[in-house]
């Protein structure tokens, strides 16, 4: 399928251009906002070539698309006019968080590490002194590398203004007004400023991030005030007017001077978690980075990278989280290395290599995923990277996407240890994955009945797993929450309940229960694990509408109800109720078998695992 048809099948699938409020891409990623996800058609999406796997998250509907996705997104955009202006739907402040972090920063993305990478040979070529820095040669290309970093306040001013609604021009302006060079040149030569008898603290706003973000939040807020109490025709030229004239003053005065006071804490924060602990720091976020990009959270701590690109001319957060990437690029080179399944090795090859480039998707959904230990297995190989490298206290000097093009970005102190790092992270990633990573396969065959019969002699037990709740079945893949819906925790099945009364699914012992109440874990007498989730994102509920009536270390019985929940005030607040119910062992067992009945009754059977 060529580009053209495939945004043509993306759009028809997600509900029509009329249902999508806005969409940005990212490195690997399509996201949209839409009015209504009930009238997307995952599985039709999911069956498109070149769609690795889709995930609702912070408030979007995320299409993982890989390599080709500034193409697919640039398509999009020309067959279909999208206004990609903020969505008015409901959601809780973390979504918005994250949804404005990713929005505001990832239409720079490409940029940004273009001219990262650019820095990073520059510094190579001085270090083996094939530039001088007296060069004009090195002179022109160390302002195409610094230029967009030094203007940076303008470039985000920009997109703030696209993402907040407000005229991206006008903010540009008051973002140049920081930068003015007269300002600084005059408060060299007299000592002091002042506005209107208020003094100005004059300061170096070249790389910041967070002032002007602060400044063109509030622009926008103006703005939407002039144009509600002015006439169309006056809002042409009077409202620019005024909104230079305010915000360029409230800028110098207020809101900038704010942004480098936060930006300042924030950096200050950062090292002091670093400081205590490089070692531990580098180890939790080798573990941690590919689960918060799983599921687009990662977004939420790239400020904390540009932050320390401005404060300090460099970044120890991005070299921490580069043995990351190369584990999981790693496990993937493990399963092509096991596997015998001739498509599982043709997905593995490429998948591995784009790793190698920076770009995880493909190995982590195609592959690592899906196999479950490989994808932990590389987290657990980045956590050994990441602790070397903050041991060893290397630093980005630009931005970038941490892989074998970037690794001039990261010369300097430490790049000896960092390169041990990445290669080992990658290597035992690798052997971990080839030696225990990829499960035997077994063929396993139905009979009349259902019955599962393995073609050897041995005779299979089978446990039954009764529903918990009433209501509507629908696969696991189809839950809008890609830890549940990749099957990442186990394999299972969701369920959409039609009331409030939970039962227990086994005979066993409650294994764990959530102070909020919202999800329990239970062990059967056969040893099957079983966690079940009740709605999606409800942890954030704190408790409100859920109650058990067992605790921690309970024996139940199977169709004993456990606890009860209100699905209207859960639903009213704004919260899926979907319910996954997981077997988080499943990798013990030779098979699962789940019922093919579209509703369902407590202790009918859900689902069937054959031990």
């Amino acid at each position: 399928m060529d580009k053209q048809q495939l945004a043509k099948e993306i759009i028809h699938h997600i509900g029509g251009e009329a249902n999508v409020l806005s969409l940005v891409h990212c490195t690997t990623r399509l996201r949209f906002t839409v009015k209504d996800k009930h009238k997307i058609n995952k599985s039709a999406i999911h069956q498109l070539p070149g769609v690795i796997q889709t995930i609702f998250i912070a408030g979007q509907f995320q299409l993982v698309i890989g390599n080709e996705v500034n193409a697919i997104y640039r398509e999009i955009i020309k067959q279909f006019p999208i206004d990609n202006t903020t969505s008015q739907q409901k959601r809780n402040w973390f979504d918005k968080a994250v949804d404005t972090i990713s929005g505001i920063f990832m239409p720079l993305l490409s940029a940004l590490i273009g001219a990262g990478i650019l820095k990073g040979l520059l510094l190579l070529c001085l270090n083996l002194d094939l530039l001088h820095e007296q060069s004009g040669t090195y002179q022109v290309f160390h302002a195409a590398s610094d230029s967009l970093f030094y203007f940076l306040p303008m470039l985000l001013a920009f997109t703030a203004a696209r993402k907040f609604d407000a005229d991206p021009i006008v903010a540009v302006v008051v973002a140049g007004a920081l930068l003015y060079p007269e300002l600084s040149e005059i408060f060299q030569e007299q000592g002091d400023l002042s506005f209107l008898g208020i003094p100005i603290i004059v300061t170096n706003y070249a790389t910041s991030v967070i002032p002007i973000i602060i400044a063109v939040y509030m622009l926008a807020k103006l703005e939407h005030v002039l144009n509600g109490w002015l006439s169309p025709t006056l809002q042409t030229f009077v409202t620019p007017l005024l909104l230079i004239a305010l915000m360029v003053p409230a800028s110098i005065l207020i809101f900038g001077p704010i942004g480098l006071l936060l930006g300042d804490h924030i950096a200050t924060g950062y090292m002091v978690i670093y400081e205590n602990s490089a070692i531990l720091a580098g180890i939790l976020i080798g573990f941690f980075w590919q689960i918060l990009v799983i599921v687009g959270l990662h977004w939420g701590l790239v400020p904390i990278a540009f932050n320390n690109l401005s404060y300090f001319g460099s970044d120890t957060f991005t070299a921490m989280l580069a043995p990351a990437v190369f584990s999981q690029a790693g496990a993937t080179f493990g399963v092509w290395l096991r596997t015998k399944d001739k498509k599982q090795k043709r997905l593995a090859g490429p998948a591995s290599f784009s790793g190698l480039l920076g770009v995880t998707e493909p190995a982590i959904y195609g592959i690592n995923l899906r196999l479950k230990r490989p994808f932990f297995i590389g987290c657990a190989a980045g956590a050994v990277g990441g602790g070397v490298v903050g041991f060893a206290g290397t630093a980005a000097k630009g931005a970038s996407l941490p892989g074998l093009p970037a690794l001039p970005v990261f010369l300097g102190e430490g790049f000896g240890l960092f390169l041990l790092a990445i290669i080992s992270s990658f290597g035992l990633a690798t052997i971990l994955t080839f030696l225990f990573g990829v499960t035997k396969e077994q063929t396993i065959t139905l009979d009349d009945n259902n019955q599962a019969t393995e073609q050897t002699t041995t005779k299979l037990a089978k446990i039954e797993i009764a529903s918990p709740l009433n209501g509507a079945v629908v696969p696991l893949s189809e839950v809008d929450d890609a830890i549940f819906s990749s099957g990442a925790i186990g394999e299972g099945v969701a369920i959409i309940p039609i009331n409030g009364v939970l039962q227990s699914p086994i005979s066993g012992t409650v294994t764990s229960l959530f102070p909020t109440h919202h999800a329990i874990g239970m062990t059967s007498d056969e040893g099957v694990q079983l966690f079940i989730h009740l709605g999606i994102g409800t942890v954030q509920l704190d408790g409100t509408f859920f109650s058990m009536e067992v605790q921690t270390g309970d024996s139940v019985r199977q169709g004993e109800t456990i606890g009860s929940f209100d699905i209207s005030g859960i639903t009213e607040a704004g919260y899926d109720m979907v319910t996954p119910v997981i077997i988080t062992n499943s990798d013990q067992f030779m098979e699962l078998l789940i019922t093919e009945e579209e509703n369902i009754i407590c202790e009918e059977r859900l689902m069937t695992v054959i031990k």
